[in-house]
Parts: C-alpha cells; sequence; structure tokens
C-alpha cells in the first residue's frame, strides 16, 4: 500500500525520531511511505484556542496534499481528532466564504483515509505483531484523544504485547488525564500540575522503564515531570518500541 505520512508539526520540530520510526515499521510490512513536502499544520492549536480565521486555510492546504493519498497515517491521536471532529464545519465555512468550491466533499472523502498510527495497524491492516524486539519494562499512558475520542481501546496495548522481549505492566488509572491538553496546561497551570502528579506516582508505582503512549505531547509533559523528580525512566513513543528490532542498541 502507497501510505502518505503527516509527520504534525509537534514530532516535525521536537521528535522527529518518531516519524522515523514510523517510516520503519511500515517499510518492514511491506508498504511505501511517501512524505508530500507541503505539508504543515493541522490547525489543532489555532482551532482550540479561538484562532480559527488561522485555523481554516490549513485545512484546505491539508487536502491538498492528502487527497489522492491510499491512505494518511499520523502518529498523533489529538491531530487525528481535530481532522475528524472539525475539519467538515471548517471545510463547509471556508466553501461558504468563496474561493474554496468543492472542500467539503473532499473532506468527507479523505477523512475514510485517516487513521492514527496504532489505529491504522490495528483496525485498517489487521495487525498485532508487527516484528518488534524490546526487552524492557513497559507501561502504557492512554491519552485522552486516543481514548475518548478516537476510540482507539486495546488496539495499542495489543501492539505492545505482541513486541518480542517486552515485559509490559499495567498502569494504575491508565483513563486518567496527564494534565496537558495544550494550552490547558499553560492556562491552567496549578490544576494540570495536580493531575501530572497523579500520572507521575502511578507510572512510578508501576516500577517500569519506559512509559509509552501515542502521543508526544502526553509523553512530554509526563517525561519532563519523571526527569525533574529524578527519576530514571523515560517516555518513548510507541512507535518507536514497535520500529525496535533484536539486535538494535538497547
Amino acid at each position: 500500500m502507497q501510505v502518505a505520512l503527516f509527520i504534525t508539526c509537534y514530532n516535525d520540530t521536537l521528535f522527529p525520531e518518531c516519524g522515523k520510526s514510523v517510516v520503519r515499521v511500515l517499510e518492514r510490512l511491506g508498504h511505501t511511505v511517501e512524505f508530500p513536502a507541503g505539508q504543515t499544520c493541522c490547525g489543532q492549536m489555532h482551532a482550540n484556542t479561538g484562532y480559527r480565521d488561522e485555523a481554516l486555510p490549513l485545512v484546505a492546504r491539508f487536502v491538498e496534499q492528502f487527497a489522492h493519498a491510499e491512505a494518511v497515517v499520523i502518529p498523533s491521536s489529538s491531530c487525528v481528532t481535530t481532522i475528524r471532529e472539525q475539519y467538515p464545519s471548517m471545510a463547509t465555512e471556508l466553501e461558504e466564504r468563496g474561493g474554496h468550491a468543492g472542500l467539503s466533499r473532499a473532506v468527507h472523502d479523505l477523512l475514510p483515509r485517516v487513521f492514527e498510527f496504532s489505529e491504522f495497524l490495528t483496525k485498517r491492516l489487521g495487525l498485532a505483531d508487527v516484528g518488534a524486539y524490546y526487552p524492557h519494562r513497559v507501561t502504557y499512558h492512554a491519552s485522552c484523544h486516543g481514548l475518548r475520542a478516537l476510540g482507539l481501546g486495546d488496539g495499542p496495548v495489543d501492539l505492545l504485547r505482541a513486541v518480542g522481549g517486552i515485559e509490559l505492566v499495567t498502569l494504575p488509572n491508565v483513563e486518567r488525564c496527564c494534565g496537558f491538553g495544550g494550552t490547558f496546561a499553560v492556562k491552567n497551570a496549578a490544576v494540570s500540575g495536580a493531575m501530572l502528579a497523579e500520572k507521575v506516582r502511578d507510572v512510578q508505582n508501576t516500577g517500569a522503564e519506559i512509559c509509552c503512549a501515542c502521543d508526544n505531547s502526553c509523553l512530554m509533559h509526563i517525561g519532563g515531570a519523571l526527569h525533574r523528580q529524578s527519576t530514571g525512566i523515560r517516555t518513548v513513543h510507541l512507535a518507536e518500541i514497535l520500529a525496535a528490532e533484536e539486535g538494535d542498541p538497547v
């Protein structure tokens, strides 16, 4: 299958290894990965903080870049949620403003081909074992957008269970938010910090070496606290674990 990678601005800027890992996994499975060079931001940050006028052109840009893709894979459940939940109404608004005839139809046609990374593996391809090997004690944090908006369910955990050498431990209160929520962590720092403290305590109680998730935004938030407390626990995106193979440096 020809797969188009939407890396997201967050991963592209701060976590480039995540994108490389997605490519490694998909190519190992026999797929061809393309990277449309004109891609930018999905508009999530703009739309969620009231900058709708700035977000609207990004909808048209995304469709322009990915309209002909057989499948679009995105290593971020929050970005996929924005695309699925907000793009239809935003495309309609752009059409009403003029100059974007047919955009609503293009969005409607494209959405069924847009997948979060783990979702693509489990629901589109029907896989669990992708040939990974990762000899570490790992716990999984379910991000809010993946858990509640996309309904990823046990998909990411099933992928982790199939990894060779892994010791997977359940995170207590896995359904709890880590407190990040984008600008929520800035605008409501005290509440965010309290939520983060609970999440970090739960991660530490697992005895895990690695805290894994499908969203690097959550992992940056959790990882910052783990680092400040000198816990020695690392945060690693699911794609990086699934990209690892026997013989890789551990």
